[in-house]
């Protein structure tokens, strides 16, 4: 197994939120990662839309696997969401992130979710603090 799925696999095992989410992780590497997750009826408000924390979560979990997957611990200091459309129980939403800017201190990810309709739902932006602990140190 390589170093990225072998650290995702370690922080979902024991992420109790996003294995409510239902998240499944699709792709991942080195900076990068695709999950994706179906919307339920217990994740909508009272508009009868998704709340916006869900696909805020779902995002917020593309980051922090993407950030983390070469090895290094990486925490988040900052980040944003704008959404774009509407989202119902049902929809299956993707997110997508792109690794923009990665020091030996901070990296900065965007994040793009689209529906099952190929349609972008939400962005978002998170910039993570680099710290020098690795996940699996060499002994």
């Amino acid at each position: 197994m390589n170093l990225a799925k072998k650290v995702v696999n370690k922080m979902i095992s024991g992420d109790a939120f996003s294995q409510w989410l239902g998240i499944e992780v699709l792709e991942i590497a080195t900076g990068f990662c695709k999950l994706q997750l179906k919307v339920r009826e217990e994740m909508t408000n009272g508009f009868d839309i998704a709340h916006g924390g869900i696909a805020y979560s779902l995002a917020d979990s593309c980051l922090a696997f993407a950030a983390n997957a070469d090895g290094i611990q990486a925490v988040s200091i900052e980040t944003s969401i704008s959404h774009t459309k509407k989202v119902v129980s049902g929809d299956i939403l993707t997110a997508t992130s792109k690794e923009i800017n990665k020091s030996s201190k901070t990296a900065l990810y965007y994040i793009t979710i689209t529906n099952q309709n190929k349609l972008e739902i939400a962005h978002f932006k998170g910039t993570v603090f680099r710290t020098e602990k690795e996940w699996f140190p060499k002994k």
